[in-house]
């Protein structure tokens, strides 16, 4: 039976990131996507430009109708924005059952435009993270959440791991991409246990839309049934090779896409 995952986020219209993004993740490793929109941008490989948020309400409206007609076998959160998205997307969720959630706490774009308001992390924070399976901050997102200095070595990294569990999710994953290594690692808090994912860095300016591509394979994984741990394992894979592979694209001067369906197309 194909899975059915559900993406509540933002639109980029250039199609790297945001639910754009998602969709073409959830294809690629093999589920059925559906998405909520919570806002449109205008923006392209070199920056934001614009933001159009959706009515609280309607984002609300959007999730129950999915959720009234068809099984939702895992849901990724994405770009929320304002403290009233968030709170309507958790009173959406909130009785939604066993059904994985992995919350992809996006704050700023990867020019550097900020995505989520003061308020609005707050009730991320209190509202989102704690009905999360599994949240996957990068280093400065996992500092904004937890109120501390971004990490800048494994040990900095662990100990924000495991910090974060006590924000009520399952599981955190930090992501390295920021650190300042040949290496990428990320590491997963657990059960009480830490699991380490290593990959080594490409070297390319491709790398827009990594973090929503990553959130949303582990989503299609967890709603194949994998343990967090092994869904985790095998978006690392899937986000490397779509990385190593994205030189085969020519889209925008920015920061360029990944190669979504690196394993299923040839060039």
């Amino acid at each position: 039976m194909i899975k059915n995952v559900l993406s509540i986020a933002g639109s980029d219209p250039s199609g790297g990131a945001g639910v754009q993004a998602d969709l073409k993740t959830f294809s690629a490793n093999g589920t059925y996507g559906m998405a909520v929109l919570t806002a449109l941008t205008a923006q392209n490989t070199q920056g934001v430009y614009g933001v159009e948020l959706m009515p609280p309400a309607f984002v609300q409206d959007q999730i129950a109708t999915v959720l009234a007609d068809v099984r939702v076998d895992a849901v990724k959160i994405g770009m929320i924005a304002t403290a009233e998205i968030a709170t309507a997307v958790a009173e959406a969720l909130i009785d939604f059952g066993d059904v994985p959630i992995v919350l992809d706490p996006v704050m700023v774009a990867k020019g550097g435009a900020p995505l989520l308001s003061e308020d609005a992390m707050k009730a991320l924070r209190d509202r989102l993270v704690p009905l999360a399976t599994l949240v996957t901050p990068n280093l400065p997102e996992a500092a904004r959440l937890l109120g501390a200095t971004e990490a800048i070595t494994r040990q900095d990294m662990a100990e924000q791991a495991r910090k974060l569990m006590t924000l009520g999710p399952k599981a955190a994953l930090v992501k390295g991409g920021h650190l300042v290594t040949p290496d990428s690692p990320d590491v997963l808090s657990v059960d009480d246990a830490l699991f380490w994912f290593e990959e080594d860095r490409t070297a390319t300016k491709n790398t827009h839309g990594t973090g929503c591509t990553l959130s949303s394979a582990v989503a299609a994984h967890l709603a194949q049934g994998k343990t967090v741990q092994d869904a985790v394992a095998c978006a690392k894979r899937f986000v490397t090779g779509a990385i190593r592979t994205s030189d085969a694209l020519t889209v925008g001067q920015g920061h360029g896409p990944v190669h979504h369906f690196h394993a299923l197309w040839t060039v």
